[in-house]
């Protein structure tokens, strides 16, 4: 059983300080979904896989592999039953044989590749985003406006490595207020506190779960057609 990555860490008060969106409050019931789904795992699949379980906005993710599609479900019930205030839960679960230590290490590699690119690029509030990278499959995961989710998603997918983008966002009209989860402001311009889904979106709506082929396009700088010619220009008279 691999250890799932815990995203963020709780600040002074009720807000992160590092740059996370989610309130103090979120992150740790994000903790909290975490280890009750990872202990409920161990006891029902007894060793067999390697799931990971990251939480986010209460979102929980599932990925790695398993060895059926048995499992596979197993697992799914498992942590809808043992996070049963969990928003939503996505299953990337893959039913084949274990990654290796080396497969793991190339993931790891391609999420750091990926949180340098997100921080680098302008516009895009990269300590607001937890990534996470499973078999070359990149997944995003945060509450952001359309032009912050475009620009991570077009970072991400560029990236040396990255075979595909799975987006899961809870998409915004801006910025939450304060820079926490517990306001956002809506489409019509009233700011309304931020409830939470009962239920998982249907596929093409807010906080559906979306997948972006990667097209790696490679950049060909073609020399100039003439050399720059400098002209000495003559004193000023």
């Amino acid at each position: 059983m691999g250890a799932a990555v815990v995203g963020g860490s709780a600040g002074a008060g009720t807000l992160l300080v590092n740059g996370d969106r989610r309130s103090s409050e979120t992150a740790q019931a994000d903790r909290t979904l975490e280890s009750a789904a990872e202990k409920s795992l161990e006891a029902a699949l007894a060793g067999r896989g390697h799931v990971n379980v990251t939480s986010y906005f209460q979102r929980l993710l599932l990925t790695g592999e398993v060895l059926s599609e048995a499992d596979r479900q197993l697992a799914e019930q498992t942590v809808r039953a043992a996070a049963s205030s969990a928003v939503s839960v996505h299953n990337e679960l893959a039913v084949m044989a274990g990654s290796g230590v080396i497969d793991r290490s190339g993931d790891a590699l391609i999420t750091s590749k990926v949180k340098t690119r997100l921080l680098n690029q302008n516009g895009v509030p990269s300590r607001a985003i937890k990534v996470v990278t499973e078999r070359g499959t990149t997944y995003l995961m945060g509450r952001l406006t359309a032009a912050e989710a475009d620009l991570a998603t077009e970072a991400a997918r560029t990236t040396d490595g990255v075979q595909r983008v799975v987006r899961i966002f809870d998409l915004i009209a801006e910025q939450p207020a304060g820079g926490v989860d517990g306001v956002i402001t809506p489409l019509g311009g009233q700011t309304t506190p931020a409830p939470l889904p009962a239920a998982m979106p249907a596929p093409g709506a807010i906080g559906a779960v979306q997948t972006h082929p990667v097209v790696q396009t490679p950049v060909v700088v073609q020399p100039s057609a003439a050399p720059l010619e400098v002209q000495t220009l003559p004193p000023a008279q």
